[in-house]
């Protein structure tokens, strides 16, 4: 009878996509910096809309500001952890990727702004010094300082995606 077949070690456990790494870089850098205030100043904008009795056209301005909060949320930690290359397709280009969301996001929140510049307008009414009833002025003039805040804010990080590109640069950091 023949002795049986050595036993192996089980395979390592392998990880697919590597460790979980945190990039330093990019924390530090302008867009890791211009990331930060841009999820400051649009938490500012959506709670102060939210916070408020609104109706109309604040609505798309409160669409707005919170899918762009979510958004540039989710790039700020994919960047940061180093776990870009795990978004299909747009992984390899994510230094376009995150140029063409500042600028959409530029976009929607000059219009957002605008609105919110309308409504302001429209509630000027009762910023009198007797004025007694219950008034969003006072919010919707603190949402259009926001939003504005946020387009300055997004056209910077655009720009400086877009500078970095045509420099040939891949990275974001």
């Amino acid at each position: 009878m023949l002795p049986p077949p050595p036993r192996q070690p089980p395979p390592q456990a392998r990880t697919a996509r590597g460790a979980v790494s945190l990039q330093r870089a990019f924390l530090r850098g302008p867009l890791g910096v211009l990331r930060l205030l841009q999820l400051l100043a649009g938490a500012a904008f959506w709670i102060t809309i939210a916070t408020s009795r609104y109706q109309g056209p604040v609505h798309f301005a409160l669409f707005v500001s919170v899918l762009f909060w979510l958004l540039t949320l989710g790039l700020y930690f994919l960047t940061l952890l180093g776990k870009h290359e795990l978004v299909p397709v747009l992984g390899s280009r994510w230094l376009v990727v995150n140029a063409a969301h500042d600028l959409l996001a530029a976009a929607l929140y000059g219009a957002a702004t605008g609105i919110m510049i309308s409504q302001t307008q429209s509630h000027s009414y009762c910023n009198l010094k007797d004025y007694q009833m219950s008034c969003a002025y006072h919010a919707f003039l603190a949402a259009a300082v926001c939003g504005g805040l946020c387009l300055g804010l997004y056209l910077l990080s655009a720009l400086y995606g877009c500078c970095r590109h045509f420099q040939g640069e891949q990275e974001v950091a």
